[in-house]
């Protein structure tokens, strides 16, 4: 049956086009808005100064026309001021200054008690009143005429109706509205246009990105702006990780077909050879080959399946004492030490190191390096010593023995996966589960002679404490620094070589 994954991703967030768009025309709404505001008192104001100083004009030149005809008449250009002052009818109203009626309408507009005591006996005055329940504004005009022989001040009193105010306050502020609407129309089209051109590039990016087939992972070379380099940089280091991981895998499973297949086949051969057995004894000692066979080919798959997981080692972290660790490997290994006759000595110093490791794999890298100096140490090992320092923030561990070691020539050979120096028993990945564990842990792996004697071999894992708190990519470049002042002895430092292994890949 053949299962299909869906892939689902995040809610897509507010589009990028949308939010700058946004940011660029939210304050130029908002600043145009308190203009608009501004600009609307402004023009109410300006309205109000067109209005009295029309009010003024008819007010003068009915002044001018009472004087000269003695309030029997009105110029045909007074009485046009009269009926469209403002775009409406203005009346009006005199008397002389015995209080007498002169001119004009019969009644005019009461002033208020603030509008008294603001204009008071002044030239002139402008304020609002009612005239038969209509708001008017009105002007108070006293001057000094002599009409029909009668010298004094007269008083002229010339209003007309609020609400051709507020129409003319309404047609300038409309007109202010329409300007300040079309030139945010024409800023904000400005600018959905300037964004759109803006993306361009991301846009571009997002198409060669899309034209892509599943097996393209070359670094994208397309000029980008300086904003979305960071982000270019960052895929391509990530192709290159994950290019690196198929590679990776795909030798890993290569290797293992190989490895597997002569085994596989031995087996095969041994199982055919214990069906043609003639006798039930060689069938006896055919059928034990069988079981070795089955049992190396056990080991090794084992041991694949080891190096796989050791590629995603501390997944799931722990606090690990790296003293009771190694005291526990120690006592599991002390019986078959002794069957080879090796001594084992734990030097744990005075206060041993705890680091955050998945605890499981860190004792199989451990138990790797001893079985390696167990099964290749040769006939002349007597003493594998194992070890723990801090060094500059990290963990020292060590493995070191007194057996036959590694020319500076055989340990790129040993540490590659299925590599093996000599005809020796074994899977040659003990090693390279060891380096792959380390690796993950952001540590670093170093080989070099041992210092302890001419020959033999010290193995050393850097790995970083558990109160850094720091993850493993931030700590491997440390880790390299602290490897390389530990300088590969047991006991301390020595001018021999020191080879780091290289780091395995691994997803990212």
């Amino acid at each position: 049956m053949i299962t299909r994954q869906s892939y689902q991703i995040a809610k897509p967030a507010t589009s990028l086009r949308v939010r700058l768009t946004a940011i660029i025309l939210v304050p130029l709404l908002i600043i145009a808005l308190a203009v608009g505001i501004w600009q609307l008192d402004y023009t109410r104001q300006k309205a109000e100064g067109i209005f009295d100083r029309s009010l003024l004009s008819t007010g003068l030149a009915i002044a001018a026309d009472v004087a000269r005809s003695g309030g029997d008449a009105l110029s045909l250009e007074t009485r046009d001021l009269l009926n469209d002052t403002s775009g409406g009818q203005v009346y009006y109203h005199a008397f002389a200054p015995s209080g007498v009626y002169v001119t004009g309408y019969a009644t005019p507009p009461a002033r208020p008690p603030e509008a008294v005591a603001a204009i008071g006996d002044g030239f002139y005055g402008f304020y609002d009143s009612t005239y038969f329940g209509s708001p008017v504004r009105a002007l108070r005009l006293r001057q000094v005429n002599t009409v029909s022989g009668i010298s004094g001040t007269y008083t002229y009193t010339v209003w007309q109706e609020r609400a051709v105010l507020d129409a003319l306050a309404r047609d300038l502020a409309w007109q202010v509205m329409v300007v300040m609407g079309v030139l945010i129309g024409t800023v904000a089209l400005v600018v959905w246009f300037g964004v759109n051109l803006g993306l361009r590039p991301l846009l571009n990016l997002e198409d060669a990105i899309s034209r892509r087939n599943a097996d393209d992972l070359s670094p994208i070379r397309r000029r980008v702006p300086p904003e979305a380099r960071g982000l270019v940089l960052r895929l391509n280091a990530l192709f290159e990780q994950v290019e690196a991981t198929i590679q990776a895998q795909a030798s890993f499973v290569s290797n293992a077909a190989h490895q597997l297949r002569n085994p596989i086949a031995g087996v095969l051969a041994m199982a055919e050879a214990v069906r043609r057995a003639p006798t039930p004894e060689d069938t006896r000692a055919r059928a034990g080959e069988l079981l070795t066979s089955a049992r190396q080919v056990r080991d090794l798959a084992n041991r694949l399946l080891t190096l796989e997981r050791a590629s995603a080692a501390g997944q799931a972290r722990e606090r690990v004492d790296l003293g009771a660790l190694l005291d526990e490997i120690a006592r599991d290994l002390q019986g078959r030490a002794a069957a080879q006759s090796v001594d084992l000595v734990l030097d744990l110093g005075r206060a041993p190191p705890v680091v955050m490791a998945d605890r499981l794999m860190l004792r199989e890298a451990v138990l790797n390096l001893i079985d390696n100096a167990l099964r290749h140490g040769g006939p002349d090992l007597r003493q594998i010593k194992i070890g723990l320092a801090m060094i500059d923030g990290f963990a020292r561990l060590w493995v070191s023995d007194d057996g036959r070691g590694l020319s500076a020539d055989e340990v790129p050979l040993a540490l590659a996966r299925f590599g093996q120096v000599g005809t020796t028993e074994g899977s040659g990945l003990g090693l390279s589960i060891t380096a792959a564990v380390v690796a993950t842990h952001g540590g670093q792996l170093a080989i070099a002679p041992s210092t302890a004697t001419p020959n033999g071999l010290s193995v050393t894992m850097i790995l970083p404490l558990a109160e850094l708190g720091q993850p493993a990519q931030m700590a491997t470049s440390r880790a390299d620094e602290a490897a390389n002042r530990a300088s590969a002895g047991a006991g301390g430092g020595s001018d021999a070589p020191v080879t780091q292994a290289p780091r395995p890949a691994t997803a990212p």
